[in-house]
């Protein structure tokens, strides 16, 4: 068996281990942060969980740290005192990035962690098998609930040779992206295997499965080998440390082969992680701004590399280069070490140890400017600025833009200042201070549940009608992100207030003078009808945040039709009661324009009794009959019928 094969089987609960067939497993972590976190205790108390039943779970708060107003503050509140009661580890703001503290401080091989973020793949970095997911299906993995999902092809990357001085773990997963691409890939999972494993480490492997998460598969895994037995020693917990890798005979369902010292640096460009290029076609474009950290690039080794290539030298005068250290465990030890010093010399600008500018909380560059990032996604507008232009590339060639004004391909800066390519070694030991790091109250001893106004109750859906008569709210074309759904950023901080975020659902596509997309949806609903969603493929990339379908289902929202739909945010719908279908034939795509009226009858029957889906269409008085279909588990198709999960 390949690694991952084995870590399902060790934690089967129910299903057949075979490609494509449905299994529940048991889940051993949890991690939450903010953004989602709120949501998800929410959900854990309406199900009426007294304690959870994992081994371990973890809050972060490391999203909603700029506290502009109450919202922010009074969730923290809550999740602090939730936790207390429910057995839950708390991560105080300031104490770092989910996926960066976790792999830190709590990672085991061999174990499974469930996360109510896009990116908890992050911790295959070290063995583990880590999926991200909607807040709703973590909460039932705190309640001791095994987690459903479609047991994965197996894509093995074989990696060969060793990667060349300025060129590193980033340029790796940008090169597997421009092989498997960001969309196309659900129902698969990655797996890395070969030589030259043993040459990259844990910080460098967990930037790869990190970013994996922009493939859409469902996780990616490095072997457990003497790597990863350093990387825990160093942080103290060689006990957690088991040998895991892939039998001599393991079989995947395809191996691509990556030779390491053929790679050159690369680049994502505007505005999707796949859209990628070698740095050298892209190079020579005049940047304004330069960030470096995020959750997949703001390691102690990721920063000592910064420190070293900015000593004795200052960013270009016009350039603004902003650095978000992972966890307050690298900020200390860049602290200790003279590196801060070194960065604060060169003229960075230190940024909170939180996700911040990733998501568009700050640092947002100016109109009609380039912008260049560590960081894991480039979708259109999500630095905040309407139209950006992001480039996303690895440390080494941030710096080297930062120097320069321009992006700038890093062997040709090391060359022209005479820079030799710093070498790093694993600590023998991390600094490690858990004291930001709240342990919860023996049960029955915790305090009152602090739950301020701006907190409300999570929405619960209602069962389909019979008989559906929707209205196509919006027709959308391909790679429509969980960014485009519900915006980021500013609006954040409303999502423990369902009707106030609701008001920003599809905002990017409100055209002024018209009613926005909320006005409309509400509309339709308050008429007693359904709202329907039409796209193309890859439906719900991005962010694992449930709102894109609490929201959307608290408007009236109760089919998306499309012709792919990412696996987390399919899951997330039919969570919430939104029944998700897809286009049998590609020209009934142009019949759903906006206004289309759609009439599905016996609606649940036709669910129950298989894959297909007879429709009516009626639009300016002309009347047409298509097929559709769903994919839909029998489990899953109850539940969508009943109006979710919650239901």
């Amino acid at each position: 068996m390949n690694i991952i094969e084995k870590i399902i089987k060790a934690h089967l609960v129910e299903g057949c281990c075979c490609p494509g067939e449905e299994v529940k497993i048991r889940i051993d972590q949890t991690l939450c942060q903010d953004a989602t976190g709120t949501m998800a205790f929410l959900e854990l108390e309406a199900i009426g969980v007294d304690r959870v039943k994992t081994e371990l779970s973890v809050q972060y708060i490391d999203h909603n740290t700029s506290q502009f107003g109450p919202e922010n503050a009074n969730d923290h509140l809550y999740l602090q005192s939730v936790c207390d009661a429910k057995g839950v580890l708390f991560s105080r703001a300031g104490n770092g990035i989910c996926h960066q503290v976790h792999l830190e401080r709590f990672g085991v091989p061999g174990k499974t962690l469930l996360g109510s973020d896009s990116h908890t793949p992050t911790g295959g970095g070290i063995g583990m098998l880590a999926i991200g997911a909607g807040g709703l299906d973590v909460a039932l993995a705190m309640a001791g609930e095994p987690f459903k999902l479609t047991f994965p092809a197996v894509t093995g990357i074989r990696l060969t040779g060793a990667l060349k001085p300025w060129v590193s773990a980033k340029d790796v997963i940008l090169k597997v992206l421009s092989i498997l691409g960001s969309k196309g890939n659900v129902g698969t999972a990655v797996e890395y295997f070969g030589s030259g494993v043993a040459s990259l480490s844990v910080p460098e492997r967990a930037t790869i499965t990190n970013m994996g998460a922009e493939l859409g598969v469902t996780s990616s895994v490095f072997p457990s080998d003497e790597a990863t037995l350093a990387f825990l020693t160093a942080e103290g917990r060689a006990d957690s440390w088991i040998p895991l890798v892939p039998d001599p005979d393991a079989q995947y369902q395809k191996v691509i082969e990556i030779d390491l010292s053929s790679l050159a640096p690369m680049a994502a460009c505007p505005s999707n992680p796949g859209n990628v290029k070698h740095l050298s076609e892209c190079a020579g474009i005049p940047v304004s701004q330069v960030l470096i950290g995020s959750c997949t690039n703001s390691s102690l080794k990721d920063l000592h590399l910064v420190a070293a290539m900015l000593k004795g030298r200052k960013v270009l005068p016009g350039v603004s280069l902003g650095i978000a250290p992972g966890s307050r465990q690298v900020l200390q030890m860049l602290s200790e070490d003279g590196s801060l010093a070194v960065m604060l010399e060169a003229g960075c600008r230190i940024l909170e140890s939180a996700c911040g500018p990733c998501i568009g909380q700050g640092f947002s560059p100016a109109s009609g400017t380039v912008s260049v990032r560590t960081f894991n996604r480039n979708f259109l507008n999500r630095t905040g600025t309407k139209n950006d232009q992001c480039y996303l590339v690895s440390p080494e060639s941030a710096v080297a833009t930062a120097l320069t004004g321009k992006l700038s391909d890093p062997r040709t800066v090391a060359s022209d200042l005479g820079l030799e390519y710093p070498q790093w070694q694993m600590p023998a030991r991390f600094r490690i201070d858990d004291s930001m790091i709240q342990q919860p109250a023996a049960h029955g001893s915790a305090g009152e549940i602090i739950r301020k106004e701006t907190i409300g109750e999570p929405p619960h859906g209602s069962p389909l009608p019979e008989n559906l008569d929707g209205e196509v709210l919006l027709q959308l074309e391909d790679k429509i992100t969980t960014d485009h759904i519900m915006p980021a950023g500013a609006n954040l901080k409303y999502r423990s207030n369902i009707p106030r975020y609701a008001q920003v659902v599809f905002e990017c596509f409100n055209r002024e003078g018209e009613p926005t997309f909320a006005e409309r949806a509400a509309a339709v609903r308050d008429q007693g009808r359904a709202g329907v969603i039409v796209a193309g493929e890859s439906y719900g990339q991005g962010s694992s945040r449930e709102h894109a379908a609490i929201c959307p289902m608290y408007l009236g929202v109760r089919v998306v039709i499309a012709f792919s739909i990412e696996r987390i945010h399919a899951a997330n719908l039919i969570n919430f009661g939104i029944l998700p279908l897809q286009f049998s034939k590609p020209e009934d795509y142009p019949l759903l324009t906006q206004g289309t009226s759609i009439t599905i009858n016996n609606l649940p029957a036709q669910i129950r009794a298989g894959a297909t889906i007879i429709a009516e269409l009626e639009k300016d008085g002309a009347r047409q009959t298509i097929t559709l279909q769903h994919q839909l588990s029998n489990e899953d198709a109850e539940l969508v019928i009943r109006g979710g999960k919650l239901a």
